[in-house]
């Protein structure tokens, strides 16, 4: 499989992109249960009229996946990167925060390559996959300089706070749901979602700069623009009241980019308990 995959990596961006355009579509129109996830979703955003662009999107982003994880990353355009020097600065560590929007892979793929040199290694989260085949491929993918990863385990939180007070980054997604006892109820979109805590507190124990991130895939192949913003406001002392205000900024970076949104991902489901 990482062989078809490296293969895969080898192939220009945008016949990668069309490849996924397509599965993107197969998908919603060969799933029921995928096309009403994806609707409902969308519709209780108030999004209803970016469903269709996003269907597509949704696709790149996997179709997208082999290059980022085995091939030569594609060209990006930073937006915002002088917040990443004067973040460093402090020393007390960046914490990179984006929603499942546009090619969220390339976010933390291109940070290792164009400002690791010189900011020091990014750590990014992922949950090992149950399926022993796939947990294969990905171990081997995402293995770039300057580029680690943590597991949603106990030890993994703890890598991530090491890397923190070293003045590192890390990078997650707080639009992903956490196993039961890691999260708690924020509204999302105005309906009530098992949100996680972990970025609240990594940020509160380290003092951490948040840097909200935005790969933006941009059309017919041509690269990726990441946009970089900050909160809008202080992150908040108080835990429920600082994962309700993560929500919200996740809330604000998918309104400006609804059709890059994974609509179909489960967000309102009820969290697994962890074995």
């Amino acid at each position: 499989m990482i062989f078809f995959f490296k293969f895969l990596a080898r192939w220009p961006l945008w016949a990668l992109q069309a490849l996924g355009w397509g599965l993107g579509w197969l998908t919603f129109l060969a799933s029921p249960r995928y096309r009403r996830r994806l609707l409902a979703n969308a519709q209780l955003a108030g999004q209803s009229q970016a469903v269709w662009a996003s269907v597509g999107q949704a696709g790149c982003l996997v179709g997208e996946a082999p290059k980022m994880w085995w091939g030569v990353l594609p060209p990006c355009e930073w937006l915002g990167a002088e917040r990443l020097i004067q973040a460093h600065a402090k020393g007390r560590g960046i914490l990179f925060l984006t929603p499942h929007l546009g090619c969220f892979e390339m976010a933390p793929q291109a940070f290792a390559r164009d400002f690791g040199p010189k900011l020091g290694p990014i750590t990014i989260l992922y949950r090992p996959s149950r399926q022993a085949g796939l947990a294969s491929v990905l171990a081997s993918a995402r293995q770039r300089i300057f580029l680690k990863t943590a597991t949603t385990t106990l030890t993994g939180v703890r890598q991530m706070l090491k890397a923190l007070r070293a003045g590192e980054a890390v990078g997650l997604l707080p639009d992903q749901v956490p196993p039961e006892g890691q999260g708690v109820w924020a509204p999302f979109f105005g309906q009530p979602a098992y949100s996680m805590i972990l970025a609240a507190r990594l940020a509160q124990q380290t003092g951490a700069t948040v840097v909200l991130a935005v790969a933006q895939r941009l059309s017919w192949g041509r690269g990726y623009r990441i946009h970089l913003s900050e909160l809008a406001q202080p992150l908040s002392l108080d835990l429920d009241s600082a994962v309700q205000q993560i929500n919200q900024e996740m809330e604000h970076l998918i309104q400006q980019y609804p059709e890059q949104y994974l609509w179909a991902y489960n967000r309102y489901k009820s969290p697994r308990t962890e074995a």
